[in-house]
């Protein structure tokens, strides 16, 4: 496959944009000076600090602190230049209507996913104690995704500009200005919940929880049972014409069939690939997390006692059919939990390097570490028992089918790494990190298994900063790692 140099004659997607700027992207925007930093023997990487986008003194401490105290000084180096990158090149903000409003791109790609927008800003969160302004950001992404989800809860990824019309306004859906893709997926709402609890939790600020908030909140739930689909398909429909199959949906755009369980379908994955079974499980373990964490705010915020029985009855319905339907037998590990079911026998053993994954499913907090199921699961994921398993001459690692075959995903090492139990384990996914960055200093979202020189997307904000969030856990937790 042509990474680097492919082109097509019909409009690039998400997809063919990422693999036709891997390296252009590197040099034209990563890269602003390549002049030798006085003290270390790596280039200068990081955006000049009068081209930053958001300048949080917190992050910057931070970076200080890890950079004077680990050993590893490549590590040390990549992560000066990663975990700042979402702030550094991604981030919009602007008060709207006396309110903070935070636009926040992917990197590549002037849109704003739900989900990734949510990643980008979650390491983040523990510093907003000291960084007013960085709280202020943050919440003004939750504002920015709470308008999103009214404006269409289907849709994965939206423009600043709520006028804007679609470059995929031709796909067979229901599209609306300030929509740039309606994929479906169960993880863009369970993402705007997750980073809402996230912030509470951490800054005890209620304000962004107001009555459009709790409105958002009514239509993820509504959203959701559409999706159990018990008595209909529901409103959701999709269909792209297009070369790339994993790009529009079967069925007459409502996807394969699935037997209704209580299960969430979910058309598309956080690839935005589109499924072939319609359950994706760790969607389905995520939503079960993310309803019972609307519930407690809609409790102890709103007093919405109500709408947060809602909540707790669809993830324990959700929880329920997951435990019957979810788990298979694999004939060499045993019980392990499926990629994706259809609820009449069906299911699909891979694993895909986006979150959530199987692999990331305790650092969503839907199951334990230790829970014996996701370790026989973890055991498949990593070894070649998973299709999407690449063991090559550079390195191992978790890949998935959205780049294609022998390529490893850094954000699956990244998850490999901050789920992992094991300091030796923990030690390698560091390792692999620092030997296949290609010297950029940078995380991408693959590279080739035999040569990491072969990647895809030079800016990825949210690997990056996720691997800041490995590095800063391993110091707090285990710092000779990093020696």
């Amino acid at each position: 496959m042509a990474m680097l140099s492919a082109t097509h004659s019909y409009i690039m997607n998400r997809r063919t944009f990422i693999q036709n700027t891997s390296l252009v992207a590197s040099s034209l925007m990563l890269a602003p000076s390549l002049t030798l930093a006085a003290e270390t023997d790596f280039p200068v990487v990081r955006s000049p600090e009068t081209k930053r986008r958001f300048k949080s003194p917190a992050v910057e401490r931070t970076i200080a602190r890890i950079q004077s105290s680990i050993g590893n000084k490549e590590l040390a180096w990549m992560f000066g230049n990663c975990f700042p990158n979402t702030l550094d090149t991604t981030v919009d903000f602007a008060m709207v209507n006396g309110r903070p409003d935070t636009y926040v791109i992917t990197g590549d790609i002037d849109a704003m996913w739900q989900r990734d927008s949510s990643a980008q800003v979650w390491p983040y969160l523990p510093l907003m104690a000291e960084d007013p302004q960085l709280q202020q950001l943050i919440a003004g992404v939750i504002n920015r995704q709470t308008r999103n989800t009214l404006l269409d809860p289907y849709a994965n990824a939206f423009y600043k500009n709520e006028n804007k019309v679609s470059e995929w306004k031709s796909d067979l859906t229901d599209m609306k200005p300030g929509v740039h893709e309606r994929k479906w997926e169960v993880d863009s709402l369970c993402y705007t919940i997750r980073l809402a609890y996230g912030y509470w939790k951490a800054s005890k600020d209620n304000t962004p929880f107001d009555d459009a908030w709790r409105e958002a909140m009514t239509k993820i739930v509504q959203t959701f049972r559409e999706q159990q689909r018990k008595t209909g398909k529901g409103p959701y429909h999709f269909m792209r014409r297009t070369e790339w199959q994993t790009d529009t949906v079967p069925g007459r755009g409502y996807g394969n069939p699935a037997k209704p369980v209580g299960l969430i379908c979910s058309i598309f994955r956080p690839s935005d690939d589109a499924t072939v079974f319609p359950y994706l499980v760790p969607a389905n373990f995520f939503a079960v997390v993310s309803l019972r964490q609307a519930a407690e705010m809609l409790e102890t915020i709103r007093h919405d006692t109500a709408l947060a029985g809602e909540c707790r009855a669809l993830a324990d319905e959700v929880e329920s059919a997951l435990h019957q339907h979810a788990i298979v037998h694999h004939a060499k590990l045993g019980p392990v939990y499926a990629y994706e079911v259809d609820a009449f026998g069906n299911y699909y053993c891979i694993d895909d390097g986006n979150v959530p994954s199987l692999l990331s499913l305790p650092y969503l907090g839907a199951v334990k570490a230790g829970d014996k199921i996701y370790q026989h699961t973890r055991q498949l994921v990593l070894s070649d028992a998973n299709p999407y398993y690449c063991q090559g001459k550079a390195a191992n690692g978790p890949g998935g089918p959205h780049v294609g075959m022998d390529m490893i995903w850094p954000l699956g090492l990244i998850v490999q790494g901050l789920t992992a139990t094991n300091e030796l384990e923990i030690k390698q996914c560091l390792t692999t990190l620092q030997q296949t960055h290609a010297g950029k200093g940078f995380m991408h979202e693959a590279f080739h298994k035999d040569d990491p020189n072969k990647f895809t997307r030079s800016w990825f904000a949210w690997a990056n900063t996720i691997f800041g969030e490995l590095v800063l856990k391993t110091f707090n937790q285990n710092p000779a790692l990093l020696s």
